[in-house]
């Protein structure tokens, strides 16, 4: 696998919905991660991305894929408030979690938008079970496409993670247990 992708900056985000403790990326290791960035006001966001972000939750959730919402907030900043937010979210009946950007303290953009360079929204970032940012994309991004490439990075096996022949060798090692039993050294 390339090591040279960047590694995925942490998310800043100021409030957190349909999640009970706040996400970060370091918890996510292992997983991989797809970020979806959008505004309640974008029509893009609501036609095509937010649906898509659902079914690849609802569909890859159990398989090693989290999928987390990042209301990223660059326009209408007075419209788009975490109460309206809250609202938002219960009447799209959206299920992952989704945490706010975390507002510009100088311009517009937000930190973690500023942080990934995203263009606008929708975006979609899509990070390995090692924190390395695999994908960014503006604008809709096909479903096969997405799928195939998920498919992909779940089918890698990270350096860090023990790979299934690995840990079959291992409990045959002298000073490993197994199933009862442990080999002396």
């Amino acid at each position: 696998m390339p090591t040279d992708y960047p590694s995925a900056p942490p998310l800043d985000v100021s409030h957190w919905f349909n999640t009970s403790e706040p996400l970060s990326l370091a918890a996510l290791h292992g997983r991989v991660v797809v970020l979806h960035a959008f505004q309640m006001l974008c029509p893009g966001c609501v036609s095509h991305g937010l649906p898509q972000a659902q079914a690849v939750h609802d569909h890859f959730h159990l398989h090693g894929v989290t999928v987390i919402g990042l209301h990223t907030v660059f326009e209408h900043h007075e419209a788009m408030t975490p109460v309206a937010l809250k609202a938002f979210i219960h009447e799209y009946r959206l299920r992952i979690p989704i945490g706010a950007d975390r507002p510009a303290t100088t311009g517009v953009i937000p930190h973690t938008m500023r942080a990934y360079q995203l263009e606008g929204t929708p975006s979609l970032v899509v990070i390995d079970r090692t924190g390395r940012i695999r994908e960014t994309a503006f604008g809709h991004v096909k479903d096969l496409r997405l799928g195939a490439l998920l498919g992909s990075l779940l089918s890698e096996t990270p350096a860090t993670l023990v790979t299934e022949p690995e840990a079959a060798a291992r409990q045959h090692e002298p000073g490993s247990c197994h199933e009862g039993t442990c080999r002396s050294l």
